[in-house]
């Protein structure tokens, strides 16, 4: 019986489809794990495929890949000197042999489900062979997560045997349930390991904690928790993973947002089985949390796709300020272009604010005046607007040329266009369509304005040496040139599409709007239980009635990455004709 093992956590990033890829560098970090002296390598739920592989799962040649590549990955076991454990699709068939006779786990057998499923399954690969397969039970279809439109439920989870230790797995939304921690427990589990691919939102580390503390105290076992990192279209994964001990704290934490590999030393110390040496990290703020969850989404979402770089229009604004500034920390000045697309509405600070801010970050901005195309365009519609006073669709087009005018940017160029928009703006429809929401991706697309404003004061708070530490590729702020300019800060925003513009010309002040909105969109509620909390009604329902109207704005917008329990898009999936208003 194995006294002391070494666990290696491989908190590692995959490409969703990449199988040939994820695999070669999942060799890697297990041979780099074997040298540190690993028995056993971790690595993250569906890690092979990506996650979520959405209907790749469906198509036949992907199964069958992902089954051929696993197998591959299995056999530099055989001298690899450690076993791997790892997520991937697994399509079993009936009768189908559960274990080579080379295993390393003893006395079990895996999961036989019906012929031709296909699960979401936890392999473990040893001397050469996948020994055993855990197909996972719990599958979670709600918000994001669409798991039972591809997968089938597979039996309730077992313990094996791995080396002497008595391993019980349970794989992501399964951990949720305490019951079948318990159930591994009961049949006589030593340490439970949790593979997650459970994404970032705002108060996301807490749930999780709890849902562990509850399977530590209903059994009494440490409990690893490993957790994909990476950004996946409008998700991003932030790792955190860490090791819970009996006694009910961490003793083992692993960074966030970024790939790592904590090699964890364990001993069985009076019949239990003890996290002894691990690394550890320290908790982050909040605000911390928040911007590095959004320079991981945007650095996966331009790096995996291949796009050469960015584009974006900086007006001057704190929200293309934040934005440029996550851009930059992301993908590094180089990788970032901006453009300068003043109007007559332009103001001089617009104009200062922008320059110093681009000097600050060490990045190209051209300046484009729009103003000839706009008096162009007045010219041609003139004798279909005979008659017609100016009003919003004046404004509209101004947003519409800057947006044709970094389209033809990134056509010719290749970078991709970040929309600057925030959720506060898109909830309620402030944005034109074709306009400023033209673009690729959406940075802020889940951040409120008041929260921008937050990002904003943090990002400029920070100096060279955090920067360097959190693996930013931006410049940091100096005593006497902050990055973000304060003026961006402070002003009142304005979109500056006619004089004198600001925001709360058309809206309600953003810390009463977006208190509002959260109300609204996270918490579903409704506008009498607002109105019961002490918001004024006649507010709540002007509110209410711009959401509700901007729906089909919403569902043309770029993607961005999920920040809040409730993102337009994959969590919220409301009809577009719906006569439904909030009542």
């Amino acid at each position: 019986m194995t006294d002391t093992f070494t666990l290696a956590l491989s908190q590692f990033n995959p490409t969703v489809g990449d199988l040939a890829g994820n695999a070669a560098r999942m060799g890697t970090i297990a041979r780099d794990a074997a040298a540190q002296g690993a028995d056993l390598v971790l690595f993250p739920e569906m890690c092979l495929t990506g996650y979520p592989p959405e209907d790749l799962i469906l198509i036949p040649a992907f199964r069958e890949k992902a089954m051929e590549v696993a197998r591959e990955l299995a056999a530099t076991t055989k001298d690899l000197g450690c076993d791997i454990m790892f997520g991937s699709v697994w399509e079993c068939e009936l009768g189908e042999q559960a274990m080579s006779p080379r295993s390393g786990a003893q006395g079990l057998s895996v999961d036989r489900p019906e012929a031709k499923q296909i699960y979401n399954a936890s392999l473990i690969a040893s001397g050469g062979d996948i020994t055993v397969i855990r197909t996972k039970h719990d599958l979670p279809n709600y918000g994001v997560f669409d798991e039972k439109r591809v997968f089938a439920e597979g039996a309730a989870p077992k313990i094996f045997e791995w080396r002497g230790v008595k391993l019980g797995v349970l794989i992501c939304e399964e951990v949720w349930d305490v019951e079948s921690a318990k159930l591994l427990a009961a049949q006589g589990a030593e340490i439970l390991l949790v593979q997650n691919a459970s994404p970032y939102h705002i108060g996301k580390a807490n749930q999780r904690k709890k849902v562990v503390d509850a399977a530590v105290a209903a059994t009494g076992l440490p409990v690893v928790y490993l957790n994909l990192v990476g950004g996946q279209d409008e998700l991003v994964f932030d790792g955190r993973s860490y090791v819970r001990g009996t006694a009910g704290r961490d003793v083992a934490r692993l960074a966030a947002f970024k790939e790592d590999l904590g090699i964890t030393k364990w001993e069985r110390q009076a019949g239990r089985i003890e996290c002894t040496k691990a690394p550890m990290v320290e908790i982050r703020s909040d605000e911390e949390t928040i911007y590095r969850a959004l320079v991981l989404g945007l650095r996966d979402y331009v790096t995996k796709n291949k796009f050469p770089g960015v584009v974006l229009g900086l007006s001057g604004g704190i929200d293309s300020g934040v934005t440029a500034a996550i851009a930059v920390d992301a993908l590094g000045a180089d990788k970032v272009h901006t453009i300068r697309l003043p109007s007559p509405f332009t103001s001089d600070d617009s104009v200062e604010d922008a320059e110093q801010l681009a000097a600050a970050l060490g990045i190209r901005m051209d300046t484009v005046p729009i103003t000839p195309l706009i008096d162009t365009s007045r010219q041609t519609l003139a004798p279909l607007f005979q008659g017609k006073h100016a009003d919003t669709t004046e404004e509209n087009i101004q947003a519409r040329l800057r947006g044709l005018l970094l389209m033809a940017v990134s056509n010719k160029f290749g970078a991709m266009v970040l929309t600057t928009g925030n959720k506060s703006e898109m909830s309620v429809g402030y944005a034109t369509l074709y306009g400023d929401m033209c673009g690729g991706y959406s940075v802020l697309k889940d951040i409120y304005k008041t929260t921008v404003f937050e990002l904003s004061k943090w990002r400029s708070a920070q100096r060279a040496e955090a920067l360097a530490e959190l693996g930013f590729l931006g410049a940091a702020s100096t005593p006497t040139q902050p990055v973000i300019p304060e003026r961006m800060i402070t002003k009142p925003p304005t979109a500056e599409l006619r004089p004198n513009q600001k925001d709360e010309d058309s809206l309600p002040p953003y810390p009463v709007l977006d208190a509002i909105l959260r109300g609204l969109i996270e918490r579903q509620k409704s506008i009498p239980e607002l109105v019961a909390e002490g918001m004024d009604k006649a507010t709540v329902d002007r509110v209410a009635r711009m959401v509700a109207a901007a729906e089909y704005k919403r569902r043309q917008s770029a993607p961005g990455v999920k920040i809040t329990p409730m993102a337009f898009g994959r969590d919220r999936r409301w009809p577009i004709t719906n006569a439904w208003k909030f009542v």
